[in-house]
């Protein structure tokens, strides 16, 4: 009972230390001080309006929200061949393959940013949009290969036999069969590419130019010359946008049922 008892205010202590901050962030957006306080004096709305009428907020979100979708789509169907060809098949340095995959995600972000900038602006030229989009994308796939792969691998491979004696060619096997069954672990993917896409600090701030800067970045730049509850505001309004995201599709996938 005491162990039990340690591990729930352990657990309580936890929840407290990454529950209490969003709680922060989410009063001091309603704060009528210019900068940031807590606790606040007054009540309103009004930085929320400010975020919406702020241009270079609105240009950099839609801007992040299409890099983000574009390069996790572009990863899906690039990683979930890659992922199936590597639980499938024996292929020469499938572990070393599958240990390049994951690089990205455990080389520090700034290791990562300069290597892309080097690669794609300094060797390549790519333009701006171009650039952001490879980088991102290179950032995406990672996640899709080693989710898809571990959801693949955990499929019974007698179904697709099964499929191939009954006269289905492997790539409608594949379409048929092994993508619907993996459904979970392709939005799985999704969610933690674009999530870690739309976030994304590092490679965003190398390959930015004039006019072209994506909203983390752009919120970095804000806070250096700015400290008023607009910050706040449009934090409060993303972490509404995931939950609202979240619950949609499952909601309309059915992921809880899927998994």
């Amino acid at each position: 009972m005491r162990k039990n008892a340690g591990l729930q205010i352990f657990a309580w202590i936890v929840f407290a230390f990454l529950i209490v901050p969003l709680i922060i962030i989410v009063v001091t957006s309603f704060g009528t001080n210019s900068t940031i306080q807590f606790p606040i004096k007054g009540f309103t709305f009004d930085w929320y309006g400010k975020v919406f009428n702020n241009e270079s907020f609105m240009n950099s979100f839609y801007l992040s929200l299409e890099i983000a979708f574009i390069a996790t789509v572009l990863a899906l169907v690039v990683g979930i061949p890659a992922a199936y060809s590597l639980a499938r098949h024996k292929v020469f340095g499938r572990n070393w393959i599958k240990s390049f995959f994951l690089s990205p995600t455990i080389v520090p972000g700034l290791v990562v940013g300069y290597a892309v900038y080097q690669f794609i602006v300094i060797q390549f030229q790519f333009p701006i949009f171009q650039g952001l989009l490879l980088g991102h994308f290179l950032i995406c796939i990672p996640y899709v290969i080693r989710v898809v792969g571990s959801t693949i691998e955990q499929l019974d491979f007698s179904i697709e036999e099964v499929s191939w004696t009954l006269g289905c060619t492997k790539l409608q096997t594949f379409i048929k069969v092994v993508l619907p069954n993996i459904t979970s672990g392709i939005f799985a993917s999704f969610m933690l590419a674009f999530i870690n896409s739309f976030n994304n600090i590092p490679v965003s701030q190398f390959l930015s130019g004039p006019g072209v800067t994506m909203l983390p970045t752009n919120l970095m730049n804000y806070i250096e010359y700015n400290y008023d509850p607009s910050v706040s505001a449009l934090s409060v309004v993303l972490m509404l946008g995931t939950i609202v995201l979240m619950f949609i599709i499952e909601k309309t996938l059915g992921l809880t049922s899927i998994s």
